[in-house]
C-alpha cells in the first residue's frame, strides 16, 4: 500500500513539474526580425466602416538589411510577408512605420539611420493591401533624419504631420501636403522645424496622436549613456487647423510654450523646471529613458518609462500618468540591466516595456525571470498592481513588446522580438547584430504567402 501512494505521490510530482517547465514563447510572426522602440507605428490595425478592409500590418528589418512587413487579412483568412526593400542599412533602427491615407490606401515610412538627408515611403496602389506597394519614392530633408512618426489629423485632413529626429539631432516636425497623392508624390509645405533645444546633445522623443488636433510628445534631456542626470519632459504639439502660424508647443495644462513656426524651445536640467513646471514630468536625479507614450479615456497623457542608476546596472520601470492636477508614479518592477549579450555595450538598453493604448493601465514589461527576459503584464488598479506572467520557460529572451496600434477591437494584439541580440547594428564589433524574430500571442493564419519583388 505505502509503494502505491509512493508512486502515486511521484507521478503526481512528476506532472507538476512537467506542467512547471512547460515552455510559452508566443507564435512566430517572422523568423528573423527586429526593431527600435523610436519608430511609430511599428505595427498597425486598419478596419474600415464598410468593413471591406480588417488588416493588422506589422513592419521589421532583418540582420541582412531586408526591411519586411507582415499583412494579416482577417477577411481572407491570410497572411502575407511583403520586402518592402532589400539590401539596406543593416540596423534595427530603421523599422517601417504605417500610416492609412484618407483614401485608405497604406503609406510606409522609413529612413537610414541618422546617415543620409532623406526619408523613403512607398504607398501601395489598391486600399488597405500593401501586398500591390508602388516604387519607392525619396524624400528629402535638410538634415539627417531617423525614426519616422506619421500622422493625420482630423483638424487638417489634408497634410500629413511627420516627427523624427532630424535638425541638430533634436525632435523635428514637418507638413507634407497630400493634395497630389494620386501619383504617389508628397511634398513639405511646412518645415521641417526644430520643436525644441536642449543642452544635452540627443533628445529622445516618443510620439502619439489623439487624431484630432494634438500630437502628444515625451522625451528626455538626451541619451541616458551622455546625460546624468537626465529629465523626462511632456508636451502637446497643438494642430488647430492648417494656418501653421497656430501650431504652438504646450505644456500638459494646454499654456503656449512657444509658436513653433517661430523658433525652438529651449530646456535644460538646472533651472527649466522652475519656469515651466508643467513641462517636465521627471526630474529625479537618474539617468531616464522613455518607452512610450499614450492617454486614457479622458485624454490624460500616460507614459512608460526606465529609471537608470548612475553606473547603468540596475534598470527601473514606471508607469506615469496626469490625473489633471499631477503626475503620479508608479512603480512596476526592476528590470534588470542591459539584456543583450554583449558586456560593457549599451547599458542602458531595458528589456523594454509598451503601454496597451486601449487601457493604459495594462503596461506589457521584458523582465528577467531565472536569467531569461519574459513578458509580463502589470495591470495599475489603484495602489495596488496586479502581475500576469504571459511567457515561461523561455529559451531565449523575449524583448521590446509592442501592442498592436489601434487594435482595440481584436483580443490578441501583442508582439515582442526574441532571440539572442549584440548589437543594433551588424558591423566588425558585433557582426552578430540582431538576430532576433517576432513572436506574437496569437497564430497567423494558416494561409501564408512570401512576397519577395520589390517594385523600384
Amino acid at each position: 500500500m505505502i509503494k502505491k501512494i509512493l508512486a502515486v505521490c511521484l507521478l503526481f510530482a512528476s506532472v507538476l513539474c512537467s506542467m512547471a517547465k512547460q515552455v510559452y514563447e508566443g507564435y512566430t510572426v517572422a523568423d528573423e526580425g527586429a526593431w527600435c522602440w523610436f519608430a511609430d507605428p511599428r505595427a498597425l490595425h486598419y478596419q474600415n466602416e464598410n468593413h471591406t478592409i480588417d488588416n493588422t500590418y506589422i513592419g521589421y528589418i532583418d540582420v541582412h538589411g531586408n526591411m519586411k512587413a507582415m499583412q494579416i487579412n482577417y477577411l481572407s483568412g491570410s497572411a502575407d510577408e511583403v520586402l518592402i526593400r532589400s539590401d539596406f542599412q543593416r540596423d534595427d533602427h530603421n523599422n517601417p512605420t504605417f500610416l492609412v491615407l484618407p483614401d485608405e490606401r497604406v503609406m510606409i515610412f522609413y529612413s537610414r539611420h541618422t546617415d543620409e538627408a532623406c526619408f523613403y515611403y512607398r504607398i501601395s496602389q489598391k486600399p488597405g493591401d500593401i501586398t500591390t506597394l508602388g516604387k519607392e519614392i525619396r524624400l528629402a530633408t535638410r538634415d539627417n533624419t531617423t525614426y519616422p512618426s506619421p500622422f493625420i489629423l482630423a483638424n487638417d485632413p489634408t497634410h500629413i504631420y511627420l516627427c523624427w529626429r532630424g535638425i541638430r539631432w533634436h525632435p523635428t516636425i514637418g507638413r507634407l501636403n497630400i493634395a497630389d497623392l494620386d501619383n504617389d508624390s508628397i511634398t513639405f509645405d511646412w518645415g521641417p522645424k526644430q520643436i525644441v533645444q536642449s543642452t544635452g546633445a540627443r533628445p529622445y522623443a516618443k510620439y502619439i496622436s489623439n487624431g484630432r488636433d494634438k500630437i502628444y510628445m515625451t522625451y528626455t534631456t538626451g541619451h541616458p549613456d551622455n546625460e546624468n542626470p537626465n529629465w523626462v519632459y511632456f508636451n502637446y504639439i497643438n494642430i488647430p487647423g492648417s494656418d501653421p502660424a497656430q501650431i504652438t508647443l504646450t505644456d500638459v495644462t494646454g499654456t503656449a510654450l512657444s509658436t513653433i513656426d517661430s523658433g525652438v524651445h529651449c530646456i535644460n536640467t538646472t533651472d527649466y523646471a522652475s519656469h515651466y513646471p508643467n513641462a517636465v514630468v521627471n526630474n529625479d536625479n537618474y539617468r531616464n529613458w522613455v518607452w512610450q507614450v499614450s492617454y486614457d479615456a479622458g485624454g490624460n497623457p500616460v507614459i512608460a518609462m526606465v529609471r537608470i542608476n548612475d553606473d547603468k546596472t540596475v534598470h527601473s520601470y514606471y508607469r506615469l500618468k496626469w490625473n489633471g492636477n499631477a503626475w503620479t508614479s508608479v512603480f512596476l518592477t526592476d528590470a534588470g540591466g542591459h539584456f543583450h549579450q554583449s558586456p560593457g555595450h549599451e547599458l542602458c538598453y531595458s528589456g523594454g516595456m509598451t503601454l496597451d493604448d486601449a487601457d493604459p493601465d495594462r503596461v506589457y514589461c521584458s523582465v528577467p525571470v531565472a536569467g531569461i527576459y519574459e513578458i509580463i503584464r502589470y495591470t495599475v488598479k489603484g495602489a495596488s498592481l496586479v502581475t500576469d506572467t504571459l511567457t515561461r520557460n523561455s529559451t531565449k529572451n523575449n524583448i521590446r513588446p509592442y501592442i498592436i496600434s489601434n487594435s482595440g477591437s481584436i483580443s490578441d494584439r501583442l508582439l515582442w522580438m526574441h532571440g539572442d541580440y549584440y548589437d543594433w547594428v551588424v558591423g566588425p564589433n558585433h557582426p552578430e547584430g540582431f538576430p532576433t524574430g517576432i513572436r506574437a500571442n496569437f497564430a497567423l493564419p494558416k494561409r501564408q504567402r512570401i512576397l519577395n519583388k520589390i517594385i523600384m
